[in-house]
C-alpha cells in the first residue's frame, strides 16, 4: 500500500489529498480495517455539491454499514466507478482506491483540524 505525501486524515476516517484546488477523498487503511471485507458502497453523482462532514456516501461490510463524511467542502467532479462493481478493491489498497474526486470550495479554511497520516494513525491506535 503505497500512500501519497500530503495526505491528511479525518477524524472521521476519510483522507484527503489536496492539490491546484482540487482533492482526491479516499477511506483510510485503518477505517477499511475496522469494517473488514467490504460489500457494497454507495457514492454520490458528480456535480453534486457537499459541505464539511456532511454524509457524501455510504459503505457497507460484512460487519457494518458506515457513512462516509466530507473532510472539506466542494464539488463532486470525479467519482471512482471500478468501486461501484468491485467495492472488495479497498480492501486491496485504501490508498490507490480513491472513492471520489472534488472541486475544493475553500481547502485552507476547511482543512483545520485534519490530522497529518502519522497523527491520525497514533489518534485512533
Amino acid at each position: 500500500m503505497t500512500m501519497p505525501d500530503g495526505i491528511l486524515c479525518a477524524k472521521t476516517h476519510e483522507w484527503i489529498l489536496e492539490e491546484d484546488n482540487k482533492a482526491t477523498i479516499g477511506l483510510t487503511d485503518y477505517a477499511i480495517e475496522q469494517l473488514g471485507d467490504i460489500v457494497f458502497i454507495e457514492l454520490p453523482e458528480v456535480g453534486a455539491s457537499y459541505a464539511k462532514e456532511e454524509v457524501f456516501a455510504t459503505i457497507e461490510s460484512v460487519k457494518a454499514a458506515s457513512e462516509i463524511y466530507m473532510p472539506v467542502s466542494g464539488k463532486i467532479i470525479e467519482v471512482n466507478e471500478k468501486l461501484t462493481n468491485s467495492p472488495e478493491l479497498l480492501n486491496e489498497d485504501a490508498f490507490e482506491n480513491w472513492l471520489v474526486k472534488i472541486e475544493c470550495d475553500n481547502f485552507q479554511q476547511d482543512s483545520q483540524g485534519l490530522l497529518e497520516y502519522n497523527d491520525y494513525k497514533d489518534e485512533v491506535q
